[in-house]
Parts: structure tokens; C-alpha cells; sequence
């Protein structure tokens, strides 16, 4: 009587001498072999591959529109999408994505993630943070070509308003009043911290750059406050209307590429995943 692995091994050799393929829709063959009637691809061992499929990663506009528009086939079973992550910037083309009737395989894509560029990282780096005077003054020097300094409702030159950044000072007075400014911060009932300098202290800066490679130049609005707690002043930069601000930036990021690619391929603003 033959056991069980005698058994195993004369289905095995039958198989390897039947030398069974299995060929699949786009010329994809598989072969069948023992160890359970597992399949092997053969792709990797053929001279070419039975189909093109891969993954674009760039940060340049220009070079992922170039790639989409000569990549595209003409053929009604591919059905290439787009889809615009605006949290992350980012856009990815899927061009053998096909459709609920011919399903595509989905492993030949595109994707382009904006790159912030140096000043609006600058920004997004120093917003929020606490800051010495010397620290506030040395980013505006670094950044005074992008930057027009105000104070009030008047323009201030740059080198006015990081003069008067470094040669602030405090001063502490008695006075039963109590109130909160951009400038001043009351501690107590009778003991109050102001910030003076000596010269005319900006209150507020306006921010131009490019925020993203691709995207037209904007203005950020940066408002200056001064907390007086200590016996050094601690400066705050706060970005006005930054949410609101970053949703302009997606949105004419989304008008960029449907400029650039939106006549051959539809754009959807989201994410999307293929299904298992």
C-alpha cells in the first residue's frame, strides 16, 4: 500500500511532466506546480514584461504634467484618474485604473507632492514659537527681502523695525488699571510690564513668497505680540488667517493641475485605495 508521501511525490513529478500553464486576460501565464498546486508568475522570466505598470514620484509640476500626458494610451480599458490629497499637496494619477465594467489593475501611477520652498518653511518654522529679541531679529535680517514691516496702519522700513526688535526694553510701573495689548500685559493689579524700545516697534509684518514650487507668490500676514512676564520681553509671531490662507493655497493647487493634465484626465479631490 502506498502512503501518504509516496502519494505526494508521484502527483508532484505528474505535474512537473505535465508541464501545465495557465494563461491569463494580457498574455499573463501562471504555471502549476507541486508543493499543493501552488502557481508560479513567469513574467520574471520572460523577455519582456506582459504589461507596463510603475510609480512616478516628482516634485516639479511641469515634469509630472509632461509624464501624464505621454504616458497615456489610447485605449477605453484604461480609463486613467486623478485624485488631490489637499491636507498633503499632493495628486496622484492612476492610468489603468478602468472602470466598475473593465476593472484595471491600479499599479501604474503618477504622483506629484508639491515641495514648500525655503521662505515658506522659514515661516512656517518660526510661527507660534516663543522668541528672544536676538532670535526675532536675526530671522528678519535672514528674511528681510521677503519682508515689509508695519507699524500700525504705517509701512516701516526693515531695518527701523529690527532696530527697534533689538533696543526694546522694559519698564515697570504702578497703576491699579488692568489691560492686554499687542505691546503690553498686565501681571497684577498693581504691577504692570510694558514693552518700550527706543525706537518705533513694528506690529505687525507682511510675508511675500512663493509657498509651494508651482503656485503663485502670496502675502502672509504676520502679527507681532510681546509677552512682558519676565525681565526679558518673549516675542510671538502669529500667522493671520493661517487655516483660511492654506486652503487658497489648495485650492489653487487643484486649478494649477486641472490646467496642466484636466482635459485628459478627471480630477477628484480626495484619496482613493483599491480594494483587496
Amino acid at each position: 500500500m502506498l502512503n501518504k508521501e509516496t502519494l505526494q511525490h508521484i502527483e508532484a513529478q505528474a505535474l512537473l511532466a505535465a508541464q501545465i500553464r495557465i494563461v491569463l486576460g494580457g498574455g499573463t501565464q501562471l504555471a502549476v506546480l507541486p508543493e499543493a498546486a501552488r502557481t508560479l508568475n513567469l513574467e520574471p522570466y520572460e523577455a519582456s514584461r506582459y504589461r507596463f505598470r510603475g510609480g512616478l514620484e516628482t516634485h516639479s509640476i511641469t515634469d509630472y504634467s509632461g509624464y501624464v500626458t505621454d504616458h497615456l494610451v489610447d485605449d477605453a480599458n484604461s480609463a486613467p484618474a486623478g485624485f488631490i490629497d489637499q491636507e498633503r499637496m499632493s495628486a496622484k494619477v492612476m492610468f489603468n485604473l478602468g472602470n466598475p465594467d473593465n476593472p484595471g489593475h491600479g499599479d501604474d501611477t503618477a504622483t506629484l507632492t508639491l515641495k514648500p520652498t525655503a521662505a515658506f518653511k522659514a515661516v512656517e518654522a518660526i510661527v507660534g514659537q516663543k522668541l528672544s529679541q536676538q532670535t526675532l531679529a536675526e530671522w528678519l535680517e535672514d528674511w528681510a527681502r521677503n519682508i515689509e514691516a508695519n507699524a500700525n496702519q504705517d509701512k516701516l522700513d526693515i531695518a527701523a523695525a529690527i532696530n527697534g526688535i533689538r533696543r526694546m526694553t522694559i519698564k515697570a510701573t504702578s497703576q491699579r488699571d488692568s489691560s492686554v495689548g499687542d505691546l503690553s500685559a498686565s501681571r497684577s493689579a498693581m504691577d504692570e510690564i510694558e514693552a518700550k524700545s527706543q525706537e518705533i516697534l513694528p506690529t505687525s509684518f507682511h510675508f511675500t513668497t512663493v509657498p509651494y514650487e508651482g503656485l503663485a507668490p502670496a502675502l502672509i500676514t504676520l502679527r507681532l505680540s510681546v509677552i512682558t512676564g519676565d525681565n526679558a520681553p518673549v516675542l510671538k509671531l502669529r500667522w493671520v488667517g493661517e487655516e483660511a490662507q492654506r486652503e487658497e493655497f489648495a485650492q489653487e493647487f487643484k486649478e494649477v493641475l486641472d490646467q496642466k493634465i484636466g482635459e485628459y484626465v478627471p480630477l477628484t479631490i480626495g484619496t482613493f485605495q483599491l480594494g483587496k
